[in-house]
């Protein structure tokens, strides 16, 4: 739209009033941007949402039956990235709901914080077929939406949810155990590493050890509060 409009003054300036140009919109005033393009120069949460919510730049636009963009505190301190949306979370454009997201919830509270102070998202907005682990091309085609999400949001630390979405934010074919021995960075934020709830559904075994990965992510949050 900024470029038609320039270059229709510019045809007004040649040929004289008989170029009308339309009215300038508040959008256009206020350098804010609207349409299917320039999601990047978005400024809020929400119109990055209603600027890509209608995503078809890869196969999953065209077989999910919701887009799952994320739910949380627009100004969260904590960021938690899933892989992608599961079945549930199809249905109902939510990450994180049914059992694994009541159990997320109860890991939330064991370490005092809960599902509205932080934020949560995965790293593809729409689902892969039967739940199949994301291939390279999604996650480039999304990986880029993720990173705006980020930046609006401003997070001290953030915490990646099962071996997949470590594995595909870092770049690395570690195993979970290794990834979640220490501390990473990813987006210039620090970046912890823990089993994904759905995992821990299937074998309980893991609850422990998850257990201690939240406590090191919580004390590591409280440190980094008191050094802002």
């Amino acid at each position: 739209m900024h470029d038609l409009h320039r270059y229709l003054r510019q045809m007004r300036d040649i040929y004289g009033d008989a170029i009308v140009l339309p009215p300038r919109t508040a959008s256009e005033e206020d350098g804010s941007v609207t349409g299917t393009d320039g999601w990047q120069r978005t400024r809020s949460l929400e119109g990055f949402r209603e600027r890509i919510h209608t995503c078809t730049s890869c196969s999953l636009g065209h077989t999910r039956k919701s887009f799952v963009f994320g739910v949380g505190n627009p100004d969260a301190d904590i960021v938690l990235i899933g892989e992608a949306p599961g079945a549930e979370e199809d249905a109902r454009g939510e990450p994180f709901v049914g059992r694994a997201g009541q159990l997320l919830n109860d890991i939330l509270k064991a370490i005092n914080l809960t599902r509205e102070e932080v934020y949560i998202c995965n790293i593809l907005k729409c689902r892969p077929p039967n739940n199949r682990d994301p291939l390279p091309t999604e996650v480039e085609q999304c990986e880029p939406y993720l990173h705006h999400q980020i930046a609006l949001i401003k997070p001290r630390i953030m915490l990646a949810l099962g071996r997949i979405a470590a594995q595909t934010l870092l770049r690395t074919t570690d195993s979970l155990t290794r990834l979640r021995e220490v501390e990473h960075t990813y987006q210039g934020v620090p970046l912890h590493v823990t089993y994904h709830p759905a995992a821990l559904l299937r074998n309980p075994n893991w609850k422990r050890p998850t257990w201690d990965d939240v406590q090191r992510f919580r004390a590591r949050y409280d440190a980094l509060k008191k050094q802002a």
